[in-house]
C-alpha cells in the first residue's frame, strides 16, 4: 500500500505522526494485548485496520416492530430485555434465552453454547436483534441472532441509524473494534488516494478518504454500498495492475513463436481423429491455432463444461507445435489425468507421426532417465506430465507451448516455473469449472477466452437424484443393479480417514469443518461396504494420500473391470474416463461445492449408458446447502450452476484458491461487480500501455498499493 505522505494526527492525544505502514499498535485504544488480537484477524499495521471492513450492517432506519417482523423472513428488531434464562437440557449443552418486549408485541432469541450472553444482557436492557423470524410455541422467535447490547432502555433512545458489525474475534469485542476504527479514521484517515484521479472521476467513484469512511460508519445503507464499491474496485485495479506486472516481467526481453498451423503432423492428427470436431470445438481450435501463428505470445483459457471435448481441442496445438519442430508440454493436476492423457491422445499423436512421452512422480528411475535425454535432445515433441515437469533435472530442448489443465490446481510459482522452462512459451490453460468471464478476468488478468458450452454428443445423460442418510439404501441398490448388469460405481468421501479433521478439505464451508468428525472417509467407507454392504462386490480405494505407483494401480484395476466399486475422494474429479461406471454415490454431498459436485458426476455416463448419482446429504430443507444439491437436480448445465455457485459462496471457494497459492479477493462480490471487473481490466491494460512499470509520478502510489496487496506475484518474480 502507498504510505503516501507522513499523515499528523488530528487529535491532541496523539503526539506522533503515524503512517499507513506503520504497525497497528501506534493507534490510540491498541494496547499490546489488543495488538496481538487484532494480528489474529490479520490485522498488524494500520492501513490493515482501515481496510478491515465491516461483514454486514444493522440497519437501523428499518427497524421493525416485534408485531409486523414478518415469520420466514430476515428482520431487525429493537426491544427491552424482559427475562433472562440460563438453560441446561442435556449435559454439555447450554441454551440463553432472552425475551425481548416492545410495544407491539414478545419475540424470544435462543442462543446455543454461548452462557456468556446471560450475563452480558441484564433485564432492563434495550437490545437489537437481526435474524430470521420463525414462529413456534406460541411466540415469534429467532435463533441464534445477531445481537447488540444498546445499553439501558432509558439511555438508548439515540444510537446509529447504521451500525456496523465488523469481523471480531478472541480479545476485541466489537465496541472494541468500532472504537479503534473510529479512532483510526479520525487520526489518519485522510489518506493519499493510490488510484489516478481521472479513473475516480471517469467511474464517479466515491473519494478514498470518504469510501473509509462511509465503509465504516455509513450514513445510509446505499453509502455504505457506494463505499464498497470503491474499495473493491481498488482491489480489482490492484490485481489486475499485478497480473499484468508479472506477465510483461516473465516476458520481458523473449522472442514470441510464430507456430506453423498447416503442417503435417496437424493434418494428420486431425484425420486420426475417431470423431469430427463440432462447431464450437472448431471455433476453439482456430482461435488457438490463430494465437500460436501470430508474433506474440499466446495466453488463453479454455473453458469447456465436462464432457465437452477439451482434451482434443488441446490436441490439434500439440501437433502445431511438433510440425513448428518444438516441444509442447501439458501439466495434469494429478498423475491419474496425466496418465489418462497419454493414454487417449498418445495413439493419435502415434498416427501424426509425433513422438511424446509421460512423465510423473512413478516413472521408474530407468526410464525417467530416458525421458529426460529424449526431452533434453529435442528428440520428444510432447510430454504429459504432473509437477514432475518443473523439476530443476528437466530441460527442455525448445519448448514453445506450456498447456496447464485445472490451472487453478496449481499454486503461482507451479505455473511460472513451468513456463521458465520455455521462455516466450505460448499459454494455454484449460479448465472444466465453467466460469464466468468476470471470475476468469479477475483471477486469470489479461487473458483470452474460448468457451466449448456442448458436448459433441447428446448422449444417454446423468440424471441426479437427492437422497437423505436414510434413504441410501436405494442408492446402494442401483449400485448392485449396476454391477449386476456388467457396470461399475463411484463412492465418493470427502475425508480419506476417521482421524481427519475436515482441514485438508478443498471445497467444504467453513462452518462445516467443525463437523468434520461426522462426515464419511474413503478408507473406513471401503472397509464397510467390503464388510457389509456390499459384501459380494470388488471394492477398491482411490485417495490422494497414496503413492503414485498405488494410485496407478487402483485406477488401472477400475478402468480394466478388476474393481466393481471405487472409494474415493475428489482425486477423480478432474477428467477421469472411465465409460463402463454409470453410477456415482456421493456422501455427505453438501460439504462440497456446485463446481465439484457438477465435476464428480462428469465422471458416470461417458459412454452410451445412461449415468445416475446419488447425492446423500443430511442438509435441511431450505438451507443454502440443500438449495445447491437441488440446483444439481434441475440442470446440467455447468455454465449455470457456476452463476449460481458465485452467488451463493465466495469465488476463493468456487475455484478452491485458498488451498492453490491463489487470490482471494476480500471486498468484491463478482455476482454483482461485472462492471467493475470490466473497468479494473480496460483501465489497468490502458495504464500499462502508457507506462508499463508504472514509474510516472501519478502511478507510483498505484503501483506500491498493488504491490502491498499481492505481493506473492511480486516475490514470485524475484526469486525467479
Amino acid at each position: 500500500m502507498a504510505a503516501g505522505p507522513s499523515i499528523g494526527t488530528a487529535s491532541e492525544r496523539v503526539q506522533r505522526t503515524c503512517a499507513l505502514s506503520d504497525p497497528v499498535s501506534r493507534l490510540r485504544f491498541v494496547s499490546s494485548l489488543r495488538a496481538e488480537a487484532l494480528e489474529r484477524l490479520g490485522v498488524s499495521r494500520v492501513r490493515d485496520l482501515l481496510l478491515h471492513v465491516p461483514h454486514r450492517y444493522l440497519d437501523f432506519s428499518r427497524v421493525s416492530k416485534i408485531a409486523f417482523a414478518d415469520v420466514g423472513q430476515d428482520a431487525t428488531v429493537v426491544g427491552r430485555v424482559d427475562k433472562v434464562q440460563l438453560k441446561r437440557p442435556r449435559p454439555h449443552m447450554q441454551i440463553v434465552e432472552l425475551t425481548v418486549v416492545d410495544e407491539t408485541g414478545l419475540l424470544v432469541a435462543t442462543f446455543f453454547r454461548q452462557p456468556w450472553i446471560a450475563e452480558q444482557v441484564k433485564v432492563g436492557d434495550a437490545v437489537a436483534l437481526s435474524g430470521r423470524v420463525t414462529f413456534s410455541y406460541g411466540f415469534k422467535q429467532m435463533k441464534a441472532p445477531f445481537h447488540e447490547v444498546l445499553g439501558p432502555a432509558d439511555q438508548a433512545s439515540s444510537y446509529a441509524r447504521v451500525l456496523p458489525v465488523h469481523p471480531v474475534g478472541e480479545g476485541v469485542t466489537l465496541a472494541w473494534m468500532r472504537r479503534m476504527v473510529s479512532a483510526a479514521l479520525a487520526d489518519v484517515g485522510d489518506v493519499c488516494d493510490w488510484v489516478p484521479a481521472r479513473l475516480v472521476a471517469d467511474h464517479s467513484l466515491m473519494g478514498l478518504g470518504r469510501a473509509l469512511r462511509e465503509v465504516h460508519f455509513p450514513s445510509s445503507m446505499a453509502a455504505a454500498e457506494r463505499a464498497r464499491r470503491r474499495l473493491a474496485y481498488d482491489e480489482l485495479l490492484c490485481l489486475q495492475v499485478a497480473l499484468l506486472t508479472r506477465q510483461s516481467v516473465e516476458l520481458e526481453g523473449v522472442t514470441p513463436t510464430a507456430h506453423v498451423t498447416d503442417g503435417p503432423h496437424l493434418d494428420a492428427l486431425a484425420a486420426a481423429l475417431p470423431f469430427s470436431l463440432t462447431a464450437e470445438q472448431c471455433q476453439a481450435v482456430d482461435q488457438i491455432l490463430a494465437d500460436m501463428a501470430a508474433p506474440h505470445v499466446m495466453n488463453r483459457l479454455l473453458l469447456g463444461d465436462v464432457g465437452t471435448g477439451k482434451t482434443a481441442v488441446a490436441a490439434m496445438a500439440l501437433a502445431a507445435a511438433a510440425d513448428t519442430g518444438t516441444q509442447a508440454a501439458m501439466m495434469a493436476p494429478t498423475s491419474v489425468l496425466a496418465a489418462q492423457y497419454a493414454q487417449k491422445l498418445g495413439p493419435l499423436l502415434d498416427a501424426a507421426g509425433v513422438t511424446w512421452c509421460l512423465l510423473t512422480g512413478s516413472t521408474p528411475p530407468d526410464e525417467r532417465a530416458r525421458v529426460h535425454e529424449g526431452i533434453a535432445s529435442g528428440a520428444i515433441s510432447v510430454t504429459f506430465g504432473t509437477t514432475a515437469l518443473i523439476s530443476d533435472s528437466v530441460s527442455f530442448s525448445d519448448l514453445t507451448l506450456a498447456v496447464i489443465d485445472e490451472q487453478h490446481r496449481f499454486g503461482v510459482d507451479q505455473r511460472a516455473a513451468l513456463r521458465r522452462k520455455g521462455p516466450g512459451a505460448d499459454m494455454l490453460a484449460m479448465t472444466a469449472t465453467p466460469i464466468p468471464r468476470t471470475l476468469a478476468l479477475s483471477v486469470y488478468g489479461d487473458v483470452s477466452l474460448s468457451q466449448i458450452r456442448h458436448r459433441p454428443r447428446s448422449g444417454a445423460g446423468v440424471s441426479t437424484k437427492v437422497v437423505t442418510p436414510d434413504n441410501l439404501d436405494l442408492a446402494w441398490g442401483a449400485v448392485r443393479d449396476a454391477v449386476a448388469a456388467g457396470q461399475q460405481a463411484y463412492v465418493i468421501c470427502p475425508l480419506v480417514d476417521d482421524a481427519d479433521d475436515g482441514s485438508e478439505l478443498e471445497d467444504v464451508p467453513e462452518q462445516a469443518i467443525c463437523a468434520a468428525k461426522f462426515l464419511h472417509s474413503a478408507t473406513h467407507t471401503a472397509e464397510t461396504l467390503a464388510a457389509s454392504v456390499l459384501p459380494d462386490l470388488a471394492v477398491g480405494l482411490l485417495h490422494g494420500r497414496m503413492g503414485a505407483g498405488e494410485k496407478d494401480e487402483a485406477m488401472a484395476a477400475f478402468r480394466e473391470g478388476a474393481t466393481d466399486v471405487l472409494v474415493s475422494t475428489t482425486v477423480v474429479e478432474v477428467g477421469v474416463d472411465v465409460p463402463n461406471a454409470t453410477v456415482m454415490v456421493v456422501l455427505d454431498a453438501d460439504r462440497f461445492g456446485l463446481a465439484t459436485l457438477h465435476q464428480l458426476r462428469g465422471r458416470v455416463g461417458r459412454g452410451d449408458l445412461a449415468g445416475t448419482v446419488f447425492l446423500s446429504a443430511a442438509a435441511k430443507r431450505g438451507s443454502v446447502a440443500r438449495r445447491r444439491l437441488q440446483a444439481l437436480e434441475a440442470t446440467s448445465d455447468g455454465f449455470e450452476l457456476a452463476e449460481l455457485d458465485l452467488k451463493l459462496r465466495h469465488e476463493g471457494d468456487v475455484l478452491g484458491l485458498r488451498q492453490h497459492g491463489g487470490v482471494t479477493l476480500r471486498l468484491v462480490d463478482l455476482a454483482t461487480d461485472a462492471d467493475l471487473v470490466e473497468w479494473a481490466h480496460e483501465d489497468a491494460r490502458a495504464l500499462a500501455e502508457a507506462d508499463p512499470a508504472l514509474t510516472r509520478a501519478q502511478d507510483r502510489p498505484l503501483a506500491l498499493e498493488a504491490r502491498d496487496r499481492f505481493h506473492e506475484y511480486f516475490e514470485e518474480l524475484e526469486r525467479a
